[in-house]
């Protein structure tokens, strides 16, 4: 069967060796550059995929129908999405005649669009999982194909979860796949009424308001902890980094230190146990019991 693979980073890595395992003949790889910017902490799909033998382009080089015309050539029976970062035009999605298919992270319709596994502990979800599901116009609103999911454990960070959803990814591909293959995947219609879309989490949003509660603090610092760009107050008008804490017992007004390394938060108390200044790193910070985070001058 002839996949057209568009994909980013670990899990298009994943998706790209299950089907070069499963002998499937690729025509062709569609990814993104890196951004310069951004802490590149996964393999690379063009790489991995180049040294397959795959043919690789890359979507910001296509408007939609450059990409349309890129698929047509590639006479795929099946299109499949592996965290392509960008929408791909339905004008594309028409085209392979068994269907385009997209591996999203979240359990749909929970969590629809961007960073699904940051938002699930942002949101303090109690589970989550991988959804492989159909593609159409509207964001990962298509009929369910199949599922995995698991428990959310007080520990995990972004990255846990990123690694799980990895492994979960190859287990549910080896399970649905032959049925792909077949044309007798299962679809299961999203209920609407249930979904629930969060967008691109961008930097700023990492800064924490002490008025939430604990438990909502605590889900923001471990979805953005490392290698992710990190919460963030402000300590003595200076930008802190929060990269690990837990909740605690205590009480105060928002903000206010009430021990060393002990923030009061809008329903408790948040213990800092891993942080650093952004304009001194590995300088520790100075815990003056009284003071207020995150006012910044």
């Amino acid at each position: 069967m002839n996949v057209l693979l568009f994909g980013y980073g670990e899990v298009g890595c994943a998706g790209l060796e299950f089907l070069l395992a499963n002998g499937e003949r690729i025509v062709g790889v569609v990814t993104h550059r890196d951004d310069p910017k951004e802490k590149r902490w996964y393999r690379s799909l063009a790489d991995r995929a180049k040294e397959a033998g795959v043919p690789v382009s890359y979507g910001e080089d296509h408007d939609p129908f450059g990409l349309a015309d890129l698929a047509r050539r590639s006479e795929p029976d099946i299109l499949l999405s592996f965290y392509y970062r960008n929408m791909i035009p339905t004008e594309v999605l028409a085209i392979p005649s068994k269907g385009a298919l997209n591996l999203h992270g979240s359990l749909l319709p929970r969590l629809r669009g961007r960073a699904p596994i940051n938002w699930a502990l942002v949101e303090c979800e109690e589970r989550t999982g991988v959804t492989l599901h159909h593609m159409v116009k509207a964001p990962d609103a298509g009929d369910i194909v199949a599922q995995r999911g698991w428990e959310i454990s007080s520990s995990d960070t972004a990255k846990t979860l990123f690694d799980r959803a990895v492994a979960e990814t190859q287990i549910l591909l080896a399970e649905v796949w032959p049925q792909v293959v077949r044309g007798t995947a299962p679809r299961i219609p999203q209920d609407p009424a249930k979904a629930t879309y969060r967008g691109r989490r961008r930097p700023e949003d990492g800064r924490i308001d002490w008025t939430q509660t604990t438990k909502r603090i605590d889900g923001l610092v471990r979805a953005v902890t490392d290698p992710f760009p990190g919460a963030f107050t402000f300590l003595g008008g200076r930008k802190l980094l929060v990269w690990a804490g837990r909740p605690a017992i205590g009480r105060g007004e928002p903000g206010t230190v009430i021990d060393t390394g002990l923030v009061a938060t809008g329903d408790g108390a948040y213990e800092i146990t891993r942080s650093e200044f952004v304009d001194a790193t590995g300088e520790p910070p100075r815990w003056s019991i009284g003071c207020r985070l995150g006012e910044q001058k």
